[in-house]
């Protein structure tokens, strides 16, 4: 029996993965991150939670289908549970490799493949086919499996025109729909956008028209990974006489990666390093940076606010956004924009001019994927619980009147999906969740420390500092209290109030829990709770500081 589990991208965007086992051997398909809302307090990333990996003993493969963070940005959590190689195009794992030396992991499990390759992991032969999307390198996955063959598309447009001349392999879906397809796992991002999603060559025009009527330095921010648009951009500055600067480290490391694999190729003597921007006319320069989402402390955001060393903005220059804004984002972005607005620059947005095309297929490429493979069993994947129902529903309208009718399943992250000789049913739950990870810490945030930030973001924190004597317990000095975040009207009077009580507490409690610094700590912490919530309502996080004279 075949055991397929979603542990994350289904219901969601991002923090794609799935688990594929058969008897002994599991191979897990894609290790994505998710990144968090404003209220996850101190929270970078989020990544599934493998405690369903841990109960299948090691997984045999790690199969990357393409390198975007919610694909690859938890592989570094993932890696050190694969015992056996973990696969991916030139360009994934180029970008996989500086994760897995953060964490001081070794890079010998990656093992480069290419379109129309296939290798064997135990009982399954993974082939690789080649798609389009919004960056170089990317692939689906046949899966020969003991019970018949699984397709998962990975991410995936159909573009006719692509930049760099790498086709979506058509044919290929076509002959394994011919052949029989048990089920399809296809992407569902973007089912809710009529007609087709576009060729990257699309934007060209928007372009053309900015870099002929800007008089003054021209900024463009993008996702560091759209190396296609860098290219086009690129091409672009080289014609209209521009150097180019990549500012911001994603958009540089990518850039440098990008041009050793030979998918950006940039003209001697066009490229600048962003310290060399303040040398050239305004009108000679292009600056593709990062911070397409308004992220704090990304080179665009600190361009807005004039805090750039290199890059400044003027009245006559031009700002592009050129990403789609991520939902969730449209206050930091808008905050950025007002910024650049105060510094005179125009910007210019997906709104006002067509400078983004989206790297996913809309309903129509959907609808062609779901006839060209036309498997027994369909799965929606990648997407919001919408996006996987209205999915299942364009699927219905495809699949009218075939006989037999092929079934679709609806499934959210955890459900165990069998497959035999009889046919697919969902059998159970398996334990999934989140894990928050803080990369300060660069370790796991439990509930209670996010629950310990929200408190104290809600209510602050008060610092009782008491000196005790030693050896007789006493009292020594004036009691302080320090408070941040804690505001009260009359706080004066009530800190005041509050030193006499922590006073009265200590001279009440006997020598023994005077000198033990656990027990005086939590009576004093717990005292002084009540008092702040007796007197103002609030319950602030209360830390006290036992100095032993």
């Amino acid at each position: 029996m075949l055991e397929i589990v979603p542990l994350g991208g289904l219901g969601e965007f991002g923090m794609n993965m799935l688990a594929i086992t058969w008897d002994e051997t599991t191979i897990v398909v894609d290790a994505g991150v998710m990144f968090p809302d404003p209220e996850l307090l101190g929270v970078d990333r989020i990544i599934p939670d493998v405690t369903y990996l841990h109960q299948k003993g090691r997984v045999a493969a790690l199969v990357l289908t393409h390198g975007h963070e919610d694909h690859i940005g938890a592989v570094p959590h993932i890696a050190p549970l694969v015992d056996g190689p973990i696969y991916g195009t030139p360009l994934t794992l180029a970008l996989v490799e500086p994760k897995l030396d953060e964490h001081g992991l070794d890079a010998t499990q990656l093992t480069t493949v290419r379109p129309r390759e296939q290798v064997t992991v135990g009982p399954f032969t993974i082939e690789f086919i080649r798609v389009t999307h919004s960056m170089p390198d990317c692939v689906a996955l046949a899966i020969r499996t003991p019970v018949g063959l699984i397709v998962h598309t990975g991410d995936f447009k159909i573009d006719q025109t692509p930049t760099d001349g790498e086709h979506f392999d058509v044919h290929r879906f076509a002959e394994l729909g011919a052949e029989g397809v048990l089920a399809l796992f296809a992407d569902s991002t973007n089912i809710d956008r009529r007609g087709y999603t576009g060729s990257e060559t699309e934007v060209v025009e928007a372009f053309e028209e900015i870099f002929t009527s800007a008089t003054g330095k021209l900024v463009v921010a993008a996702f560091s990974s759209s190396i296609y648009r860098m290219q086009l951009l690129v091409d672009l500055a080289a014609q209209f006489d521009r150097r180019v600067a990549f500012v911001g480290r994603g958009m540089l490391r990518n850039s440098e990666i990008a041009q050793r694999l030979g998918h950006l190729k940039i003209p001697a003597g066009v490229q600048i390093r962003d310290s060399e921007v303040p040398g050239f006319p305004a009108q000679d320069i292009l600056c593709l940076a990062t911070g397409s989402q308004g992220e704090p402390m990304s080179a665009l955001s600190r361009i807005a606010i004039d805090d750039h060393r290199y890059v400044k903005l003027s009245e006559h220059d031009t700002v592009v956004l050129s990403a789609r804004s991520i939902p969730g984002n449209e206050k930091a972005i808008g905050r950025v924009i007002n910024h650049i607005a105060r510094r005179g620059a125009d910007v210019i947005h997906e709104g006002i001019k067509h400078v983004h095309v989206s790297g996913h297929g809309s309903e129509e490429e959907l609808k062609l994927m779901l006839s060209l493979v036309r498997p027994r069993f369909f799965v929606p994947v990648h997407g919001e619980y919408r996006q996987l129902t209205r999915h299942a529903r364009v699927a219905e309208r495809v699949f009218a009147g075939r006989d037999p009718k092929p079934e679709t399943l609806l499934v959210e992250n955890g459900d165990l999906l069998h497959f035999d000789a009889h046919g697919a049913r969902i059998a159970g739950k398996a334990p999934v969740g989140r894990v928050l990870i803080d990369d300060t810490r660069t370790g796991e945030v439990g509930d209670e420390v996010l629950r310990d930030r929200r408190h104290l973001a809600e209510d602050g924190l008060v610092v009782p500092v008491v000196a005790i004597n030693k050896q007789t317990g006493a009292l020594e000095g004036v009691q302080e209290i320090i408070t941040r975040g804690f505001v009260m009207e009359n706080s004066e009077a009530l800190l005041a109030d509050g030193a006499r009580m922590l006073r009265e507490v200590v001279e009440q409690a006997s020598i023994e829990e005077r000198t033990d610094q656990g027990l005086i700590k939590e009576k004093l912490r717990v005292e002084l709770r009540r008092f702040f919530r007796k007197r103002s309502g609030r319950r602030p996080f209360v830390l006290p500081v036992i100095m032993e004279i």
